[in-house]
């Protein structure tokens, strides 16, 4: 009977450990476990404002093809003179204030009166509302070599041009996008390339908005648990170069599998470091554009809440042990 008594106090002692064992491992897993769920909740949560952006960039961008489109129509039917073809492009120039101007620039000596080179380009001037009509054909701006008229001639297609430095000494100089539709005749022959310019500035405002939008929304920020979900959205160009971006929150992008899948209109995530700071970044095409829109989140946006939880789960984990600790030694008093 002795031995047992003394084997007793050893054995209550180890199903103690055993206890505060099972006790940490299970505080252990219920962390990573919180820590996997976050991230997959981020990856969600993040994800759909990628697409929810890149559905109203896209919504935009569409819109103005669509107002581009009038006026390259208009144009079409007005071909029988240059003074008629210039008509056509100040008949419509108020469809959408954020185009800086239209042209159309014709195929070399179609108005045999107005030379070789015949660009009429409608556009607005410092005056907001207003418009001038300047001719910038000639052989020092020779259009024809433009990377966006021999993609027109080539393609038979319309589409965005590349993001370009426009510049001529003029208030017209600039940065630009463009969308550029090429108009055919009846057989088929290249009579000139239309074009709707557009600065960057309309796309700022474009991701600022939609970001306030989503930012306002109070869904969002239910069960934040303690994050602050600061993100922020730029759009990326196919080089993985910025097109826009809020003040002050440039982003470049230099890996090789994140440009190849931007070329490619592939969506993902990376964690790369922007300006400094660690983050992940996700990404994904635009529709009726060449770019692709991207999300910046700081990583330790997840990290934050899952240091919360964690140093609760914690607590919860040593005041059990106390308790059982406290219990054991009542019992062995």
């Amino acid at each position: 009977m002795e031995q047992i008594s003394e084997k007793t106090p050893k054995s209550a002692f180890k199903l103690l450990l055993t206890v505060f064992a099972v006790i940490i491992i299970i505080t252990v897993l219920a962390i990573g476990a919180f820590y996997i769920g976050m991230k997959a909740e981020t990856y969600i949560r993040y994800a759909g404002i990628k697409s929810v952006a890149s559905e109203k960039i896209a919504k935009t961008a569409w819109g103005m093809e669509m107002n581009a489109k009038n006026v390259f129509d208009e144009v079409d039917s007005h071909l029988d003179s240059p003074e008629h073809v210039i008509e056509a492009l100040e008949s419509k120039t108020s469809l959408n204030p954020e185009v800086r101007g239209y042209f159309a620039a014709f195929v070399p000596n179609f108005f045999p009166e107005k030379g070789t080179w015949f660009e009429p380009y409608v556009h607005q001037t410092d005056s907001f509302g207003e418009f001038e009509v300047t001719l910038v054909g000639s052989a020092r701006h020779d259009y024809t070599k433009s990377d966006w008229y021999v993609r027109a001639m080539r393609t038979h297609d319309s589409f965005w041009s590349d993001p370009y430095y426009y510049y001529d000494g003029t208030n017209i100089s600039g940065h630009y996008c463009t969308f550029v539709k090429p108009i055919f005749d009846e057989r088929d022959r290249l009579v000139c390339v239309c074009g709707a310019d557009m600065t960057f500035e309309w796309l700022t405002k474009d991701i600022a908005q939609i970001d306030a939008r989503i930012k306002a929304d109070q869904q969002l920020y239910q069960h934040s648990l303690g994050r602050n979900l600061d993100f922020y959205t730029v759009v990326l160009n196919r080089d993985g170069s910025c097109i826009a971006h809020p003040e002050g929150k440039r982003l470049s992008v230099n890996d090789e599998r994140v440009i190849k899948d931007l070329e490619h209109d592939m969506s993902g995530t990376v964690d790369m470091d922007v300006n400094g700071e660690p983050c992940t970044v996700y990404y994904g095409p635009i529709d009726h554009v060449d770019w692709s829109v991207a999300v910046v989140v700081p990583r330790n946006d997840v990290w934050r809440s899952v240091m919360l939880v964690g140093a609760g789960l914690l607590v919860a984990a040593v005041i059990g042990m106390l308790v059982v600790w406290l219990v054991y030694r009542k019992v062995e008093g």
